[in-house]
């Protein structure tokens, strides 16, 4: 949606639309770099072309980065003065950006109902200790989709020891209160899930079992993604304390609790938040998230949908003027909302 078309004057803006993607506890995705020095078969990259894409055919190139860090924190402070809370920072890997620092480093306090979460792979997280340690970052989510060499190697195409993902965790560990992992459900590490989860609840981590995004980017081996069914009979004889939320947006989830510890199984089957745009959407069969998350890319662009880049808006001439650009966030969550991109 084309900038101009957005209104800017703030009388004429619809916030109503943003404010409830808040309270339904959506995400503000912020990514500061595509690169990651990691390759995991089925990166999404938030939108862009994913790692193992360029690994295989040069070519194919992420965009190139046009924000700097105090665009960043520029875009940031309209955005959750706009009514945004819950910030995630992402990549790429997000310690692999020069921008990492500065941002981070930068951020103001969180308010009661806010917070900021660091999503990293874990291995870069002690070479930056001492300053993420200065952050006020509330959590670190660390992506733990392998236990061995092996199945590091052939899900994340890298000569990286497991070592050196558990050593980062155990360094978050220390730094900060909040740490959880995520893990997605695939054949390469089907023989290793109950290895992480015992990992998990012997160090008391809530840990997040995911079924797979698929995106044409990672099509070509869509046959590797496994349903969660096996984990969550597994849970079920570890623990009767069970539920399911399907309320607020993103995918439902199971979530389990043992021995005082959360565990998380993102199901593809209890549904997603499909509103407006989504109803004549023609990718809408192959979607399992609706809207659940605003991506900001490195680029100064903003989408509200993982699988149509021709949905994201630039918001690279509106960084000077926060409120113009708060209000063109706001309109265009309110056309997807409605339908009218």
């Amino acid at each position: 949606m084309p900038a101009t078309h957005v209104p800017l004057s703030a009388p004429s803006v619809d916030w109503t639309a943003l404010h409830n993607f808040a309270a339904l506890r959506g995400q503000l995705r912020v990514s500061f770099s595509p690169r990651c020095n990691i390759a995991c078969w089925f990166c999404h990259n938030e939108g862009d072309v994913p790692p193992p894409l360029t690994r295989q055919d040069r070519s194919q190139q992420p965009r190139s980065r046009q924000l700097d860090a105090t665009a960043y924190l520029a875009l940031l402070g309209s955005l959750m003065n706009a009514g945004l809370k819950r910030v995630y920072f992402t990549g790429g890997e997000p310690l692999a950006s020069s921008m990492a620092r500065p941002v981070l480093e930068g951020l103001t306090e969180p308010g009661p109902d806010s917070s900021y979460t660091l999503i990293t792979n874990g291995t870069r997280i002690r070479t930056h200790r001492s300053w993420l340690a200065r952050t006020h970052l509330d959590k670190v989510k660390v992506s733990l989709h392998y236990f061995s060499d092996a199945s590091l190697r052939a899900i994340a195409g890298t000569r990286l020891g497991i070592d050196t993902v558990l050593d980062g965790i155990e360094v978050a560990r220390d730094i900060f209160e909040r740490v959880e992992l995520n893990t997605l459900l695939q054949r390469e590490n089907a023989h290793e899930v109950r290895q992480i989860l015992d990992y998990a609840l012997e160090r008391r981590l809530p840990v997040q079992f995911i079924e797979l995004v698929g995106t044409d980017f990672n099509e070509g081996r869509a046959a590797s993604a496994m349903p969660a069914d096996d984990i969550i009979a597994h849970l079920r004889t570890l623990t009767s304390d069970e539920h399911t939320e399907v309320a607020g947006v993103g995918q439902g989830r199971r979530v389990f609790r043992v021995d005082g510890v959360e565990i998380d199984v993102i199901h593809r089957d209890l549904g997603r938040h499909h509103v407006g745009q989504c109803g004549t959407c023609p990718v809408r069969s192959q979607c399992v998230e609706g809207l659940w998350a605003l991506r900001v890319d490195h680029g100064g662009g903003v989408q509200p949908c993982l699988l149509r880049d021709d949905l994201r808006l630039d918001v690279n001439g509106l960084i000077a003027d926060p409120a113009r650009l708060a209000q063109a966030v706001a309109g265009h969550v309110a056309a997807f909302t409605e339908g009218t991109l």
